[in-house]
């Protein structure tokens, strides 16, 4: 298993991983599908705001990635970054999500942040045990803030201290 930084190159691959989701699961909460250009304006944002975007390849196949970038505008915000971590179907269980994640942290702490926040569908427990598993705390529990295909999903907000 590789991880290293993204290249414009891995885009269709990112866009896979991201539009399965989409189309069938509740991490995301959107439900349009990302055409290639939404992955390029987000490509090109991620790097003008030197924000960082990994992805986990092995055998030359894609199978993650992950990022950060601002929690909420307002210069209050400014040691908070929020993360997204998504992990091909098939190649999950592999400890891929974990790698990513260690590796976002370091990342974070490393540019002088003091908070990493993760917004997690609470029906998610693999993703919220990941989160617990990395020192992330559950510090609120937005109910019923979100709709997938019908289905009203509550927010998990974990947040992990930097500092």
């Amino acid at each position: 298993m590789i991880l290293r930084e993204a290249m414009a190159g891995d885009l269709p691959a990112i866009a896979r991983i991201l539009n399965a989701e989409i189309a069938s699961g509740t991490a995301s909460w959107t439900e349009t599908p990302k055409t290639g250009t939404d992955m390029e304006t987000w490509f090109a944002e991620r790097r003008a705001g030197g924000y960082p975007l990994f992805v986990a390849e092995a055998g030359g196949e894609v199978l993650g990635y992950a990022s950060y970038g601002p929690f909420r505008r307002g210069e209050g915000y400014r040691e908070t970054v929020e993360h997204s971590v998504y992990v091909a179907r098939g190649a999950r269980g592999r400890g891929i999500a974990r790698l990513l994640m260690e590796r976002l942290i370091a990342e974070a702490q490393a540019a002088g942040f003091t908070r990493l926040v993760g917004g997690v569908s609470a029906d998610q427990p693999a993703s919220l045990g990941l989160h617990r598993a990395l020192g992330f705390e559950e510090q609120g529990r937005l109910k019923g803030v979100g709709v997938k295909r019908g289905k009203r999903l509550d927010l998990a907000l974990m947040v992990l201290a930097l500092d």
